[in-house]
């Protein structure tokens, strides 16, 4: 029997997964790839509270969650091509648009 336990494991190790990936790789696209596996290990985390607790409210949250996160995606790509194609390269080393 799966329990709730196995599901917050495994919430807990795909962020862990997704934190390591953020503060290791300096590729903007792998970078933005492990913000939406941290995303959607806290969208397992509600879904299992929710079927724990026998409550809607965890899915409905999960689907606003990944509504923003489409929405998100859609602006860092855009974003993400943007620098590409005025820098050529997308290594967060490398990239100084801020700097005055």
């Amino acid at each position: 029997m799966v329990g709730l336990s196995h599901y917050l494991v495994l919430s807990a190790a795909l962020f862990t997964l997704g934190v390591i990936g953020v503060f290791v790789r300096r590729n903007a696209i792998v970078i933005f790839m492990c913000i939406e596996l941290m995303l959607n290990a806290v969208n397992l985390a509600f879904i299992a509270f929710s079927r724990y607790l026998q409550a809607l409210d965890g899915q409905v949250f999960v689907f606003f969650v990944m509504t923003v996160a489409a929405a998100e995606v859609a602006v860092g790509l855009a974003i993400i091509v943007v620098v590409f194609r005025s820098r050529q390269t997308v290594r967060i080393d490398e990239i100084n648009l801020l700097k005055g």
